[in-house]
Protein backbone atom coordinates (compact mmCIF):
# COMPACT_ATOMS: atom_id res chain seq x y z
CA UNK A 1 0.00 0.00 0.00
CA UNK A 2 3.30 2.58 0.92
CA UNK A 3 4.01 1.59 -2.24
CA UNK A 4 1.53 2.42 -4.49
CA UNK A 5 0.88 5.61 -2.77
CA UNK A 6 4.16 6.48 -3.33
CA UNK A 7 3.70 5.77 -7.21
CA UNK A 8 0.98 7.71 -6.96
CA UNK A 9 2.71 10.58 -5.70
CA UNK A 10 5.17 10.26 -7.68
CA UNK A 11 2.84 10.31 -10.91
CA UNK A 12 0.58 13.44 -9.61
CA UNK A 13 3.99 15.15 -8.74
CA UNK A 14 5.10 14.52 -12.23
CA UNK A 15 1.69 15.37 -13.87
CA UNK A 16 1.70 18.83 -11.90
CA UNK A 17 5.38 19.28 -13.19
CA UNK A 18 4.27 19.10 -16.70
CA UNK A 19 1.25 21.06 -17.02
CA UNK A 20 2.97 24.11 -14.55
CA UNK A 21 6.06 23.44 -17.45
CA UNK A 22 2.97 24.08 -20.27
CA UNK A 23 1.22 26.98 -18.60
CA UNK A 24 4.35 28.98 -18.18
CA UNK A 25 5.63 28.34 -21.72
CA UNK A 26 2.82 28.94 -23.30
CA UNK A 27 2.13 31.93 -21.14
CA UNK A 28 5.62 33.26 -21.81
CA UNK A 29 4.82 32.92 -25.78
CA UNK A 30 1.77 34.33 -25.27
CA UNK A 31 3.53 37.49 -23.57
CA UNK A 32 5.99 37.73 -26.49
CA UNK A 33 3.21 37.90 -29.01
CA UNK A 34 1.37 40.22 -27.08
CA UNK A 35 4.48 42.73 -26.28
CA UNK A 36 5.08 42.33 -30.01
CA UNK A 37 1.77 43.46 -31.23
CA UNK A 38 2.08 46.42 -28.92
CA UNK A 39 5.82 47.08 -30.43
CA UNK A 40 4.28 47.39 -33.49
CA UNK A 41 1.66 49.22 -32.50
CA UNK A 42 3.26 51.75 -30.61
CA UNK A 43 6.03 51.78 -33.96
CA UNK A 44 3.51 52.21 -36.26
CA UNK A 45 1.87 55.23 -34.11
CA UNK A 46 5.44 56.63 -33.92
CA UNK A 47 5.58 57.07 -37.12
CA UNK A 48 1.87 58.44 -37.48
CA UNK A 49 2.70 61.25 -34.74
CA UNK A 50 6.70 62.14 -37.35
CA UNK A 51 4.45 62.32 -40.24
CA UNK A 52 2.31 65.01 -38.56
CA UNK A 53 5.20 66.16 -36.55
CA UNK A 54 6.75 66.87 -40.27
CA UNK A 55 3.42 68.46 -41.65
CA UNK A 56 3.32 70.92 -38.97
CA UNK A 57 6.40 71.77 -39.02
CA UNK A 58 6.56 72.49 -43.27
CA UNK A 59 5.92 76.11 -42.43
CA UNK A 60 8.53 76.81 -39.74
CA UNK A 61 12.10 78.74 -40.38
CA UNK A 62 13.61 75.57 -38.22
CA UNK A 63 13.11 73.51 -41.38
CA UNK A 64 12.54 76.29 -44.36
CA UNK A 65 16.24 75.68 -45.87
CA UNK A 66 15.56 78.76 -48.67
CA UNK A 67 14.74 80.70 -45.74
CA UNK A 68 17.62 80.03 -43.77
CA UNK A 69 19.53 80.42 -46.34
CA UNK A 70 18.49 84.39 -46.65
CA UNK A 71 19.97 84.87 -43.61
CA UNK A 72 23.42 82.68 -44.47
CA UNK A 73 24.25 83.81 -47.73
CA UNK A 74 27.25 82.23 -49.01
CA UNK A 75 28.43 85.48 -50.22
CA UNK A 76 27.62 87.58 -46.86
CA UNK A 77 30.22 89.18 -44.50
CA UNK A 78 27.76 88.41 -41.66
CA UNK A 79 25.87 85.33 -40.95
CA UNK A 80 22.72 85.15 -38.27
CA UNK A 81 22.72 81.61 -36.74
CA UNK A 82 18.82 80.87 -37.18
CA UNK A 83 18.98 78.60 -33.63
CA UNK A 84 19.91 82.41 -32.04
CA UNK A 85 17.25 84.15 -34.44
CA UNK A 86 14.17 82.54 -33.34
CA UNK A 87 13.99 82.87 -29.55
CA UNK A 88 15.83 86.98 -29.77
CA UNK A 89 12.80 88.00 -32.45
CA UNK A 90 10.14 86.19 -30.38
CA UNK A 91 11.84 87.57 -27.18
CA UNK A 92 11.46 91.29 -28.63
CA UNK A 93 7.95 90.83 -29.89
CA UNK A 94 6.79 89.27 -26.33
CA UNK A 95 8.40 92.27 -25.15
CA UNK A 96 6.10 94.39 -26.20
CA UNK A 97 3.60 93.05 -24.10
CA UNK A 98 4.99 95.28 -21.09
CA UNK A 99 3.14 98.18 -22.94
CA UNK A 100 0.49 100.09 -21.24
CA UNK A 101 -2.06 100.08 -24.27
CA UNK A 102 -1.36 96.13 -25.17
CA UNK A 103 0.89 95.14 -27.89
CA UNK A 104 1.08 97.42 -30.50
CA UNK A 105 1.41 94.76 -33.20
CA UNK A 106 -1.98 92.78 -32.59
CA UNK A 107 -3.48 94.89 -34.41
CA UNK A 108 -6.59 95.86 -32.30
CA UNK A 109 -7.25 98.65 -30.35
CA UNK A 110 -8.16 97.91 -26.75
CA UNK A 111 -12.26 96.63 -26.53
CA UNK A 112 -12.58 96.39 -22.88
CA UNK A 113 -10.87 96.64 -19.62
CA UNK A 114 -7.95 94.93 -20.64
CA UNK A 115 -5.08 94.94 -23.09
CA UNK A 116 -4.48 93.19 -25.75
CA UNK A 117 -1.41 90.61 -25.71
CA UNK A 118 0.71 88.37 -27.77
CA UNK A 119 0.56 84.79 -25.96
CA UNK A 120 1.94 82.69 -28.59
CA UNK A 121 4.39 83.04 -31.77
CA UNK A 122 5.52 81.08 -34.66
CA UNK A 123 8.14 82.28 -36.75
CA UNK A 124 7.29 81.23 -39.90
CA UNK A 125 10.15 82.12 -42.72
CA UNK A 126 12.54 85.01 -43.06
CA UNK A 127 9.41 87.06 -42.82
CA UNK A 128 6.47 86.47 -41.54
CA UNK A 129 5.39 85.74 -37.82
CA UNK A 130 1.81 84.47 -36.72
CA UNK A 131 0.93 85.23 -33.47
CA UNK A 132 -2.07 84.85 -31.14
CA UNK A 133 -3.15 87.40 -29.13
CA UNK A 134 -6.08 88.02 -26.62
CA UNK A 135 -7.61 90.09 -23.90
CA UNK A 136 -8.70 87.64 -21.73
CA UNK A 137 -12.29 88.03 -23.40
CA UNK A 138 -11.19 88.30 -27.21
CA UNK A 139 -9.05 86.40 -29.16
CA UNK A 140 -6.85 86.80 -32.19
CA UNK A 141 -4.52 86.14 -34.63
CA UNK A 142 -2.21 88.61 -36.58
CA UNK A 143 0.23 88.07 -39.17
CA UNK A 144 3.23 90.37 -38.70
CA UNK A 145 6.68 91.35 -41.13
CA UNK A 146 9.51 91.57 -39.46
CA UNK A 147 12.81 92.64 -40.63
CA UNK A 148 16.67 92.09 -38.86
CA UNK A 149 18.23 95.34 -39.07
CA UNK A 150 21.61 95.80 -39.89
CA UNK A 151 22.50 96.65 -36.52
CA UNK A 152 20.71 93.54 -35.50
CA UNK A 153 18.06 95.13 -34.35
CA UNK A 154 14.29 93.80 -35.01
CA UNK A 155 11.19 95.87 -36.40
CA UNK A 156 7.70 94.88 -36.76
CA UNK A 157 4.94 95.83 -39.49
CA UNK A 158 1.38 94.37 -38.79
CA UNK A 159 0.40 92.35 -42.23
CA UNK A 160 -3.08 91.20 -41.37
CA UNK A 161 -4.73 90.90 -38.16
CA UNK A 162 -8.01 88.56 -37.23
CA UNK A 163 -10.45 89.14 -34.00
CA UNK A 164 -12.75 85.97 -33.50
CA UNK A 165 -16.40 86.81 -32.36
CA UNK A 166 -16.80 86.01 -28.51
Amino acid sequence: MKKSLLLYLFILTLLLNVFTFMYFSKELAFEKNKSARTEAKLKKDLDTVNIKLTDANYFSLEKNENAQNYFNPDNATKTIQVEKLIPFVTEKLLDLNANPKGNPYVGQDQIGANKFIINKVRILNHRWIIADFSDGEYWGEALIKYFVNDDETVSFETFQTLLYQK
